[in-house]
């Protein structure tokens, strides 16, 4: 019919795609390049910052490194980064490099439908400000999809200390390989950030693909935090180490010791050693990634499975 012909023309694509992937996602491959030298660092890269947007990795890749993400199976350039040193972070006898975004672009849609397709996005974007919880403007929330490319999976972060319990859902994290260390970079209004810098230590629930409703009801508990565990509409079971309740039907369940927090601009940047890693089941995971690469995946006919 000639209203799905004219459909993309006047409406832009989704933002955002929520899909069930099997973790860790290997769909997509993140290469830094720099200097005439390269690095895979598709498992050593994660954004640190939504304002301003920040990307922390392992490598020091000199001023103005370029990082790409291409499709693992066909090779397609799928989108770029182009960054700027900003500091370092040293911990832990490793340290980290935080940089700027500074520009980017994707490939996952073609001219003229790439641009109008980002105008309606901003224009969208622009009148619903006051209802966007990333209040981000809206080139730069172009370039935070970008580095959505790879898939990024969805995890329940609990804490558990006397006098304050949560859980919340989180998609800001991921390993940072060469140094050892695994991130969160959580917004620093979060109602948990000072309890996680005391009790340094948090279980990490890796979450089925089917519980993704209610994991985003879980989203109130960013700014108020769970009055009894009891509450949950799930079960829970205890972190092997540490006992902080975990969901009992997670595929994993990892502990961190937090050894470094920071504020790097709207979030804290928390970055912890694993003392436990229990794989429990098999299954696809909650994730999320930019609507145009679900759309480009589409037109491959290999598109992810979309919940």
């Amino acid at each position: 019919m000639w209203k799905d012909w004219i459909r993309p023309f006047v409406r832009p694509l989704p933002q955002w795609s929520t899909l069930a992937v099997a973790s860790p996602q290997q769909a997509v491959i993140a290469t830094l390049r720099w200097d005439g030298q390269s690095a895979d660092v598709t498992a050593d890269h994660t954004v640190a910052s939504l304002k301003p947007l920040a990307i922390a990795t392992s490598l020091d890749a000199g001023q103005c490194p370029v990082l790409e993400y291409r499709d693992s199976a066909t090779g397609r350039l799928l989108g770029v980064l182009r960054l700027a040193r900003t500091a370092s972070i040293a911990t832990e006898n490793t340290s980290l490099t935080l940089y700027h975004v500074a520009a980017g672009e994707h490939r996952c849609l073609g001219w003229p439908r790439r641009p109008w397709n980002a105008w309606l996005q901003n224009r969208l974007m622009r009148k619903s400000r006051s209802s966007n919880h990333l209040n981000m403007e809206p080139a730069v929330a172009q370039q935070l999809m970008i580095a959505y490319l790879c898939p990024r999976p969805v995890v329940l972060v609990s804490v558990d200390a006397s006098g304050h319990h949560n859980i919340f859902p989180m998609d800001l994290i991921g390993p940072l390989q060469r140094s050892g260390l695994f991130s969160l970079a959580l917004r620093s209004t979060n109602v948990s950030v000072p309890t996680m810098r005391e009790a340094r230590r948090v279980a990490l629930s890796s979450i089925p693909a089917t519980m993704k409703a209610v994991v985003y009801k879980l989203a109130a508990h960013h700014k108020q935090p769970l009055a009894d565990w009891s509450e949950l509409p799930f079960p829970v079971r205890p972190s092997r180490e540490f006992g902080i309740p975990a969901v009992a039907a997670a595929l994993h369940i990892r502990e961190l010791a937090i050894v470094h927090s920071q504020e790097v601009g709207s979030h804290t940047l928390f970055l912890g050693r694993l003392v436990s890693d229990d794989k429990l089941a098999e299954g696809t995971q909650l994730h999320h990634t930019a609507g145009f690469h679900q759309a480009w995946r589409c037109r491959q006919g290999m598109p992810f499975a979309e919940i």
